[in-house]
């Protein structure tokens, strides 16, 4: 196992997508976090925290719980209700594989009257099977489909690995 970024780096990559974040919604009535059940609710929490501290945008969050292992027949469902006309959506993930967890993890906002609707990942893998790109990414990795990202959250040192 290598480390692809550790604790710092980590850190750095999530103050930059936080900016680029405040500067390309100045003008939404607020920016909504919806985190994916996992990894993706912690980053999606810390992305919240750096962009409170650096913007005055009117910020909220959510998760959206779903099996990822079985996608299809399990329901989609969200942690809360929130107020969503005008506003953005920011799906977030750990780590973009082939799209399909972002694909279906859209699937309770389709129907809502979004200002517009983006995706945070902290990797991004490139094995897009699904039509789907991220507008924030904190590290594009090229991988082979039978390497495993590993990212790590816990403690007080988060990291990510290459398996």
């Amino acid at each position: 196992m290598s480390e692809v970024l550790n604790h710092q780096q980590i850190k750095k990559k999530i103050t930059r997508m936080a900016y680029e974040i405040y500067e390309r919604n100045l003008n939404s009535a607020g920016v909504v976090f919806a985190g994916i059940s996992g990894m993706g609710t912690i980053l999606a929490d810390l992305l919240v925290k750096e962009l409170k501290k650096i913007s005055p945008l009117k910020v909220e969050e959510l998760e959206v719980k779903l099996d990822k292992t079985d996608l299809i027949s399990e329901e989609i469902e969200l942690s809360h209700e929130v107020e969503l006309a005008g506003k953005t959506l920011i799906l977030v993930d750990d780590v973009l594989n082939t799209g399909k967890t972002l694909a279906y993890a859209m699937k309770p906002f389709l129907d809502k009257e979004l200002f517009k609707m983006e995706i945070a990942v902290l990797v991004n893998r490139s094995h897009g099977r699904f039509p789907l790109k991220p507008d924030y990414t904190g590290y594009e990795l090229s991988t082979t489909l039978n390497e495993h990202i590993k990212v790590d959250f816990s403690g007080d040192e988060y990291s990510v690995h290459l398996n």
